[in-house]
């Protein structure tokens, strides 16, 4: 039986690629449960989330990737943020009214895909490239090829509750690759279906795709939910608004609620609290406000 909610990651032997398969159950239910999600955005979240973890597992840092895809159209917004130690959370904004059915490439219009990634100790980086394809996965590959000039291949699948995604790539040292065996792991993995990929263990993936292969596979690391949205971060946000603008919705509306995106859990200040906020700092860095 293959482990829920794991990030495993393998390497050949004989060859300078390396491979990330992770599975979502339980992370995809609780990320997502609290939001009232149309099914066809609720399936591109958790293809989302799948290769935040397969993208970050690939870094040396401490921090946090946040994968966002932009669009003009009827969807305006998917993020995931993953940590280093892989805990996830996502959100999304859409406009009107969105059928289960409708097709994800029927809801985006002149979008980008962004990678930041916040670390702790340095300025965070960010990467912007046009959208191009014809699926997340064709998106995060021509993100890779144009932004980091990385040949990776990913392979995402989500039914709505769960989630799971390959990723193969090159190690960034050791570019050149023979081309003929770069080519040969990448049509053996694309045998793969979506629903292989979602219901069949780590182990059996590796043994039915790269029977011939000389893999070594690594010992599993778990994945699961976590929303770091706290009152002292909402707090820090108000003062960034400044004490004008807090007093100016506290006389329009008496009190103040703030609903986080991701997790949906609720904060009110009435004019009590918000007074304290500018008697009493809150020291909170930009990239801690809640989104």
């Amino acid at each position: 039986m293959r482990k829920n909610d794991h990030l495993s990651q393998f390497t050949f032997e004989l060859m300078p690629i390396f491979g990330n398969i992770i599975h979502l159950n339980q992370t995809i239910q609780s990320a997502l449960t609290h939001q009232q999600l149309p099914m066809v955005i609720q399936k591109a979240l958790g293809e989302l989330m799948a290769a935040s973890t397969l993208l970050i597992s690939t870094l040396k840092m401490q921090g946090a990737l946040v994968l966002q895809i932009q669009t003009k159209g009827q969807l305006k917004l998917l993020v995931v943020e993953c940590s280093s130690d892989l805990k996830l959370r996502a959100t999304a904004k859409w406009e009107g009214d969105i059928a289960d059915d409708a097709h994800f490439l029927t809801l985006i219009k002149e979008g980008h895909c962004i990678i930041t990634l916040d670390t702790k100790n340095n300025t965070p980086y960010q990467g912007i490239v046009p959208i191009e394809g014809n699926t997340i996965a064709e998106m995060l590959e021509n993100y890779m090829a144009r932004s980091q000039q990385i040949d990776t291949k990913l392979w995402l699948s989500c039914d709505g509750n769960s989630a799971a995604g390959m990723m193969i790539q090159k190690l960034p040292e050791k570019a050149l690759i023979d081309t003929d065996a770069w080519n040969r792991i990448c049509t053996l993995a694309d045998t793969i279906t979506e629903q292989e990929l979602l219901t069949t263990s780590t182990q059996d993936i590796l043994r039915t795709l790269f029977h011939e292969e000389d893999v070594r596979l690594f010992e599993a690391k778990p994945v699961q939910f976590f929303c770091q949205c706290s009152h002292e971060k909402v707090a820090g946000m108000l003062q960034m608004l400044g004490k004008a603008e807090v007093e100016s919705i506290l006389a329009e509306q008496e009190k103040i609620e703030i609903n986080c995106d991701f997790c949906q859990k609720q904060y009110l200040f009435d004019p009590v609290d918000a007074a304290t906020l500018f008697t009493k700092k809150t020291v909170i860095k930009d990239s801690d406000a809640l989104h």
